[in-house]
């Protein structure tokens, strides 16, 4: 059952609608299956914000309602579920379907639907872990479609990440004389991994050296999860089976993304948001990758006290980037395109 659930509109300081917000929630056919999309702003004139979760199949919609709504007021925010995923997954889904191809061929749909809802000819991609790949590769193909692209826990080499996260791992079972760990570790061996569930038992034991798996972690990422008004105990079945499923599905593929190859060099500025703590995508690893890349310009921000998700571990310094650092950025990017017209005064450029 599709549960669309509801969220709220802008409202001014007198509790009414703010003529010029937009707040929507549907399916949106994407790929020739129905998908949950959410669209929210202030300013329905703002430049679109399009978020691409990681795992792939683990959305990231809450956390980015909880943490980072300040967003709101300066981007108009797309929140996606991708295929597989969250409120998207459906037992139905050919598993056959599950492919990169694929999900630049959805995003490309979304990116369309986008495009002639809000008015605008391109929109900026902001990709975390998964969706970084994703989100390099689509910006890759249609670069006339994207403003500015950002990646944060950016994907470069993914076997060489893997490798660094397990030699992490590994090393601290060492140093804490854990005998169940090194036997787990020790028993799947080296990344790149034949089945996914090998990298759950890599990923496991980080989480718990790091205490991300306590009692008290646990329900706060709980209470965190559930805390937005999109949110409903009743979508936890189907975000563990659309985790479970995706990551599963699509593992051979994603394990060996290498964007060394895949993408030399983009055609728009370029973001990269770093966690100086992620031992999921270490971030020598995205650094690497972020001085082969050829662009118009590039910016590396580093998150010192993050791990893998910068805008759950400093939601402030993330939000305040966004703000200061990319929107301007993004309307430089748009200002220097030929014929382009500023929606609030009407200039063309």
């Amino acid at each position: 059952m599709k549960r669309l659930g509801k969220t709220p509109p802008f409202r001014g300081p007198n509790g009414e609608l703010m003529p010029d917000s937009i707040a929507e929630v549907q399916y949106l056919p994407l790929g020739g299956i129905d998908q949950w999309v959410m669209i929210r702003g202030e300013r329905i004139a703002n430049p679109a914000l399009i978020l691409l979760h990681g795992g792939p199949g683990f959305g990231e919609t809450p956390f980015f309602r909880r943490f980072n709504s300040p967003l709101e007021s300066q981007f108009t925010v797309v929140y996606w579920d991708q295929r597989g995923t969250g409120k998207s997954f459906d037992r139905n889904i050919p598993r056959s379907s599950m492919t990169v191809e694929q999900f630049i061929a959805d995003l490309d749909d979304l990116v369309e639907a986008v495009r002639k809802r809000l008015g605008q000819d391109t929109v900026t991609i902001f990709g975390h872990s998964w969706g970084s790949a994703l989100g390099a590769l689509y910006a890759a193909r249609f670069p006339e479609k994207v403003a500015v692209y950002v990646g944060c826990e950016q994907v470069g080499d993914s076997i060489a990440a893997e490798r660094a996260s397990y030699a992490f791992a590994l090393a601290e079972a060492e140093r804490r004389h854990n005998a169940k760990a090194l036997r787990e570790l020790r028993a799947i061996g080296q990344p790149p991994y034949d089945e996914a569930r090998s990298v759950f038992v890599e990923r496991t034991w980080i989480q718990r050296f790091e205490g991300q798996l306590s009692l008290r972690a646990l329900w706060k990422m709980g209470r965190d999860f559930l805390g937005c008004p999109e949110a409903s105990v009743f979508d936890l079945p189907d975000i563990v089976r659309g985790f479970r499923f995706t990551l599963d599905a699509m593992w051979s593929e994603i394990r060996t993304l290498n964007l060394f190859t895949l993408v030399t060099a983009l055609q728009t500025p370029v973001f990269f948001f770093v966690g100086r703590r992620d031992r999921w995508i270490p971030p020598e690893t995205s650094v690497a990758y972020f001085d082969a890349l050829k662009a118009p310009s590039k910016q590396l921000v580093w998150f010192e006290e993050s791990a893998h998700e910068p805008f759950v571990d400093e939601p402030v310094k993330f939000n305040r980037t966004m703000l200061v650092r990319l929107r301007p950025a993004i309307d430089a990017a748009l200002a220097a395109r030929p014929g382009f017209v500023d929606r609030r005064s009407g200039v063309v450029a």
